[in-house]
């Protein structure tokens, strides 16, 4: 993501923005091919869908305060601006996110990946309804140079999409996790559940898979839109565009407008069956299954603990299924209206690992993960989303997920294990929640 701006490049230069109405915009799959690094994509349900280029100002953070120094220099950031969007949803926002663990390093398959790191485009469009934003940031120049900016991008908008790219095939995978050290990783954590030291964790692995050409990250995202609709899909670059994080994630961690929260509890997963009926079945298997429902109340009660000290109060709505193209979840989802004016980034600190993606108690379940996992989380299973000077935003949970380099491609997924979970049967959920990525792949 880049060094941090210092606080003077941040203070002293205003924030200017411009934007203007694009008729017959050309797809997201287009303006992202043509985008300059780093680039930026999100796109959720409920939500405008965003292509950012380049970089009008960059925010990173490490450490325990990661969140508190974002907030901080995004406050400075936002301080003085002269903006004219058009629309609420073309307004400038920070796109990023955060490392899983407080300690992280960003090198090898996270080089480029701060603890965390934040975007400012400079230039984005932005998709919402049946309209669309071309916005200019910059922290660098007048008013005039700006709207000139704008001019420029406008005319340079791509006019014709190239053909859509093939998946880039696997030539090899290596596990960093073999079978045998799963089975000892999981069996290790169910016996300290049974010693009361561990409610439930949440262990992951890693699958590298070196692939036959470079993936083309468009492609894959377009291709993921297709598949899973209904998911929150994003792509991160780092500041020279080597590497991309990307995924399609069905969890979200929550939103944030005004003062009203929605969120959710997501745990619990089964397949998909080959015919309607089998699919029911199995829903209503997982629905009755004591392990997953089990695992997923850890999950609701959680949150509502995590959002208590902040809310008037919490609604929870009625447990079913979240159906995807290759797994079912229960899901429980879940609205607060705060007591009074947060900012998004105190909630997603305050929620942050949640149960489904970390363990109980917490402390104890992040030490069982280090010890476990022979990988870096980075980014992975952490929070990714935007925010606006508002302190309003959507951030979700990055799951089914990768990190590219080059003709390589790093994916990660994981379960939950609780005192009744089966080496084998985790090891085949996981294989299971790898396919999202994996057939866009192959």
């Amino acid at each position: 993501m880049g060094p941090p701006r210092s606080e003077e490049s941040v203070v002293e230069r205003a924030l200017v923005s411009r934007a203007v109405r694009v008729p017959d915009p050309p797809r997201p799959r287009v303006v992202l091919a043509a985008a300059d690094a780093p680039r930026t994509f999100w796109a959720a349900p409920d939500e405008a869908t965003v292509v950012g280029g380049g970089a009008a100002a960059t925010i990173t953070a490490e450490g325990t305060d990661r969140f508190g120094a974002v907030r901080t220099a995004a406050e400075e950031l936002f301080s003085a601006g002269d903006v004219h969007a058009g629309a609420l949803s073309a307004r400038p926002r920070l796109f990023g996110g955060f490392s899983f663990h407080d300690e992280h390093s960003a090198v090898g398959t996270w080089a480029g990946y701060p603890a965390a790191g934040f975007v400012l485009p400079r230039v984005q469009l932005t998709y919402d309804d049946d309209a669309a934003w071309l916005s200019v940031n910059a922290v660098d120049a007048d008013a005039a140079a700006v709207e000139k900016r704008l001019a420029t991008a406008r005319e340079r908008l791509p006019a014709a999409a190239p053909p859509d790219g093939e998946p880039p095939g696997i030539d090899s995978r290596h596990r960093t996790t073999s079978k045998a050290a799963w089975r000892r990783s999981v069996t290790a954590a169910t016996d300290r559940i049974a010693a009361g030291e561990l409610r439930k964790v949440v262990l992951a692995q890693a699958l590298e898979a070196r692939l036959r050409r470079p993936l083309s990250a468009p492609d894959v995202l377009a291709r993921l839109g297709e598949t899973y609709p209904d998911c929150f899909r994003f792509l991160f670059e780092p500041d020279d565009g080597e590497a991309g994080f990307f995924g399609a994630t069905p969890e979200r961690l929550l939103g944030l407008r005004g003062r009203t929260v929605e969120t959710g509890a997501l745990a619990g997963t089964t397949g998909r069956g080959d015919t309607p009926e089998e699919d029911e079945w199995l829903a209503a298997e997982l629905l009755d299954d004591g392990k997953n429902v089990h695992e997923h109340e850890l999950v609701a009660d959680a949150i509502r603990e995590q959002l208590a000290p902040y809310a008037a109060s919490v609604r929870t709505g009625r447990r079913g299924i979240r159906r995807l193209a290759t797994v079912q979840h229960i899901e429980t989802p879940m609205t607060a209206e705060l007591a009074d004016d947060e900012h998004v980034l105190t909630l997603v600190e305050a929620l942050h690992p949640t149960p489904a993606v970390g363990g109980l108690p917490p402390g104890a379940a992040l030490e069982a993960i280090r010890e476990a996992e022979p990988f870096e989380r980075g980014w992975y299973a952490a929070p990714v989303g935007w925010f606006d000077a508002a302190g309003h935003g959507s951030f979700a949970v990055a799951l089914r997920s990768a990190v590219a380099r080059d003709d390589a491609a790093t994916l990660f997924a994981g379960v939950g294990v609780v005192g009744d979970s089966d080496p084998d049967r985790e090891w085949d959920e996981v294989q299971l929640k790898y396919r999202p990525i994996l057939d866009e792949l192959e």
